[in-house]
């Protein structure tokens, strides 16, 4: 989600906050110390997102921690929106999407299964003395040797903004990230007009042509009384002939800069000081007039002074500080039952919903919810927003297992019979449902249309039969549809890289997009080796520059990427080396700067589009992806269906899976392996017992988390370059959370110290540092630290020089030795060391299981401190379920396509 938002808070370690009893919760207007002053105001630097989960009672409707959406005890500052993806600082991860940031320890042993152990402490390898043996025994003996390390990291470079700084950076050079969010601002809003053109009136020459729409145009007027018939009727006097200009030639358009890019004006500094002045009188931190004055608009302080609760559409701002705030500033006024308190605290829910991976809320959780924080009249809240168009009501039919979809037909006939239907009333925010409608107009677009004609058919057909098993499969059901879905895991990703050197062979505009850079590089060396018909890259080669993997097969793949490089020799190759620009990452083709540009009409200049690690597509980015598609074009989404979801709001992969209105291919091909054979059975819900004769698997077991993080840097810089040959700039550390005691903080801190120790002189960080870089929430880009200046900290990710303005690089940039799981989905490297303390057994899940096993390309090592809590985990504690419309709206697209073929064929 990648994945969830990665930036930073300095939030300190912690055990979980339990959820609030609704039976017990209570009323956020009372209990809340110092008058109407917001409490922890201090706790927040200025600029950071809200990154790190609400704990205590700021439980997201349907039972589950909202999840990106509050800052422990103080209020955000400057803070961006937080993906679903967040990592929960004092909570457990909730639906499989947010690595929790602390838990209550508990104790270490035993494992079920899962390789060799180590009992040993601090003396040879750990990894040579532990590869073949059994499971670890319970309370295997092990010195606690302890690695004391800072849980902060330091920045004086990252100093919060106030409302003249953030002033000035957003009048100034526009960030990567404000590129990025301006392209999908214009692109979401081409989206919004082509949908109001559709429903808005007809106007002349629009649908019909000619004199006929002349005059259908000229009725209309006169029946609505804007212009007299007379005026209507009059031939207009004839123009006198003008030679007519040549056309300008048609220009493809170049990718989006940021300089070019548009983005909504800072706020006037008048306004920012009247916030300000609002937001002292009600005891609220100053810094955050700036956001404050951006979400508000002109007016802001009028507005924020008349609905104090207003402060809430702030990220990082929870419901008793704002409760505090109007407190404040309204006095006795302020009451529970208040209107716009009611009203405030719905749309909060539904962001909070959002952050957890809901795209709308069931009326009746969300009622709940709001009597949970205190609500009165909950039905009477819910209503006032709905009145307000803060929120969105859909009644969407249920069916019966097996019964046909719901048509605008059959509704009519549910009238005339007078039977109901049971219906699910869901409540959402108005950016959702937009993006899930308009992704299902697009995806039904792809469906009920036949692809271009592109090559001969015989060339389609030969290209499948020189292929074997699924991969033919995958390349005969391309070629006659619009969509089609791909599953399997690492060893499959050689099959789309066949089928795109076979589509670039019958001259198809063909182009893959990863999640990650890190993917994107990836799958760029697998289709170079499939192209000269060589095995898959070496797993173990040095990564480029980020210390990111050299390539995601497996040295195991070699064979599998050998039978793609056959495919691609029958079917001619890819010409000219053209297959190391035709792989880009989602985010760079959307703004445009990667991938083929677009055409004259907006839409992607390609005829066939291969999308990588597909269940890491939240609903809003597959909407603007579909929409940019040209007619005629096909669309393949190719994914592990068993990682961790999106970051964003949705789960579109697995949506379509479940609805099945398109092929659906699943790859045949196996992880090969230990490690395949390891993280196949995760994914079926079992922890085995694999033999790792190579060593490709170590079970490393700790007693608490100072141990923990102990043999973890023993491991990154000793034990795995002596044992396994791998370099510890080639290893990643993966744990659940950014903060407890062995979270990324105190890891990275542990690992910097021993592997390039230095003073952070650049807010906290040294040239030679590995990074990770968040230019947006929910997307992490690993690299290194080359220098700083006075223009800001310069990056080097994936060999692309990126410079972070200083005042932005304690929010978006944290070390990189250690990530969560969701930093690392999309990206493999040589060698994994997955660290589980104690304190995280609450946070494990199969799907974060499965995603951090299964980084690892050679060697496995896993820090194991959570006794049976591992095992547990994968046999019991699936993802999360979210609340989505996306299935009603594809069964009932796919109902009127086959009612509109009956009545074609009739």
């Amino acid at each position: 989600m990648s994945t969830e938002p990665e930036t930073t808070q300095k939030a300190g370690p912690g055990s979980p906050d339990p959820e609030v009893d609704p039976a017990t919760a209570r009323d956020p207007q009372e209990g809340t110390p110092g008058g109407g002053r917001v409490p922890g105001d201090e706790a927040v630097t200025g600029g950071e997102a809200a990154e790190d989960a609400g704990t205590g009672d700021d439980a997201v409707p349907q039972g589950e921690a909202a999840e990106g959406a509050g800052t422990g005890s103080g209020t955000g500052s400057g803070a961006g929106a937080a993906d679903s993806g967040a990592e929960a600082d004092g909570s457990a991860e909730a639906d499989g999407s947010a690595e929790a940031d602390g838990s209550a320890e508990a104790g270490s042993g035993r494992v079920s299964g899962a390789g060799a152990h180590d009992s040993g402490e601090g003396s040879e390898a750990d990894v040579e003395e532990s590869a073949g043996r059994g499971a670890p025994e319970a309370g295997a003996e092990g010195s606690a040797g302890g690695s004391s390390a800072d849980a902060g990291e330091g920045s004086d470079a990252g100093s919060g903004s106030g409302a003249d700084t953030g002033a000035e950076g957003a009048a100034g050079k526009m960030s990567e990230a404000e590129a990025e969010l301006a392209a999908q601002r214009a692109e979401r809003e081409r989206i919004e007009r082509r949908k109001a053109e559709k429903k808005g009136p007809i106007e002349s020459g629009a649908k019909l042509s000619g004199r006929a729409a002349d005059l259908l145009a000229a009725v209309r007027a006169v029946e609505s009384g804007e212009k007299p018939a007379a005026a209507v009727f009059t031939p207009p006097e004839p123009e006198p002939a003008q030679r007519r200009a040549a056309p300008e030639p048609v220009r493809r358009p170049g990718p989006v800069t940021a300089e070019a890019a548009a983005v909504p004006a800072a706020p006037a500094p008048e306004t920012v000081q009247a916030v300000r002045q609002v937001l002292a009188a009600g005891g609220a931190p100053e810094s955050l007039a700036l956001p404050v004055a951006t979400a508000l608009g002109e007016g802001a302080a009028d507005r924020l002074r008349a609905d104090p609760w207003q402060l809430l559409h702030i990220a990082g701002v929870r419901p008793e500080q704002a409760d505090g705030f109007a407190r404040a500033l309204l006095g006795a006024e302020s009451r529970p039952d208040d209107e716009r308190r009611g009203r405030a605290f719905t749309v909060w829910l539904l962001e909070q919903a959002a952050l957890a991976g809901h795209t709308s809320l069931e009326a009746p959780a969300l009622t709940a919810a709001l009597a949970q924080r205190g609500v009165p009249d909950a039905d009477a809240a819910l209503q006032s927003a709905l009145a307000e168009g803060e929120a969105l009501v859909f009644q969407d039919a249920l069916e019966e297992p097996g019964a046909p979809a719901p048509t605008p037909e059959a509704d009519g006939d549910e009238e005339e019979t007078g039977e109901e239907r049971p219906v699910r009333v869901l409540v959402g925010l108005e950016r959702y449902a937009l993006a899930e409608e308009s992704l299902a107009d697009g995806l039904a677009r792809l469906i009920n249309s036949a692809p271009g004609e592109h090559g001969p058919a015989e060339g389609w057909e030969e290209a499948a039969d020189a292929a074997r098993g699924s991969t033919g499969e995958l390349i005969r059901a391309v070629s006659g549809h619009g969509l089609v879905l791909h599953t399997g895991g690492e060893a499959a990703r050689a099959e789309p890289a066949r089928l795109l050197a076979g589509a670039r062979a019958l001259g198809l505009r063909a182009w893959a997009a990863a999640h990650s850079p890190l993917g994107r590089d990836g799958f760029t060396e697998l289709l170079r080796a499939t192209a000269a018909g060589q095995g898959a890259p070496d797993a173990g080669r040095a990564p480029q520059a980020g210390g990111g993997p050299a390539g995601h097969a497996q040295a195991g793949q070699a064979g599998q990427a050998g039978q793609a490089g056959q495919a691609g020799q029958a079917g001619g190759g890819v010409p000219g080396g053209a297959e190391s620009h035709a792989v880009a990452t989602v985010a760079g083709l959307l703004s445009g700067a990667e991938g083929p540009g677009r055409d004259a009409d907006g839409a992607l200049d390609l005829d066939l589009l291969v999308v990588l690690d597909a269940p890491q597509l939240d609903v809003e980015t597959a909407a603007l992806l579909v929409e940019s598609l040209p007619d005629g074009a096909r669309l393949v989404l190719s994914g592990d269906p068993a990682v961790l979801w999106s970051a964003g709001p949705g789960r579109v992969f697995a949506d379509l899976l479940a609805a099945r209105v398109c092929p659906h291919i699943a790859s045949r091909l196996p992880d090969p392996g230990p490690l395949g054979e390891l993280v196949s059975g995760i994914g079926v819900g079992e922890l085995t017992q694999v033999a790792a004769p190579g060593k490709e698997v170590v079970i490393v077991p700790v007693r608490d988390a100072g141990e923990a993080v102990h043999r973890t840097v023993q491991l990154v810089a000793d034990s795995v370059p002596r044992a396994i040959g791998v370099p510890a700039e080639q290893t990643v550390v993966i744990t659940p959370g950014h903060g407890g005691a062995a979270g990324t903080r105190v890891l990275n801190a542990a690992l910097k110290e021993r592997l390039n120790p230095g003073p952070g002189r650049f807010g906290g960080f040294d040239p030679g540092d590995r990074i990770a870089y968040s230019p947006v929430p929910g997307r992490t880009l690993p690299g290194r630290v080359v220098t700083a200046d006075a223009e800001g900290l310069h990056l080097s990710c994936s060999g692309v020089r990126v410079v972070v303005p200083r005042e932005r690089v304690e929010a978006s940039v944290r070390h990189g030795w250690a990530l969560t799981a969701h930093q690392a989905v999309g990206g493999r490297w040589p060698a994994a060391v997955v660290v589980l303390p104690g304190d995280a057994a609450q946070a494990l899940s199969r799907p974060w299981v499965y995603t951090a096993f299964s980084r690892a390309s050679r060697h496995l090592s896993v820090v194991h401190g959570v006794e049976q809590a591992l095992p547990r985990a994968v046999a019991e504690v699936p993802a999360r379920e979210r609340t989505t419309r996306l299935p009603l709206l594809l069964a009932a697209q796919a109902a009127q396509a086959a009612q509109s073929q009956e009545r074609a064929e009739a």
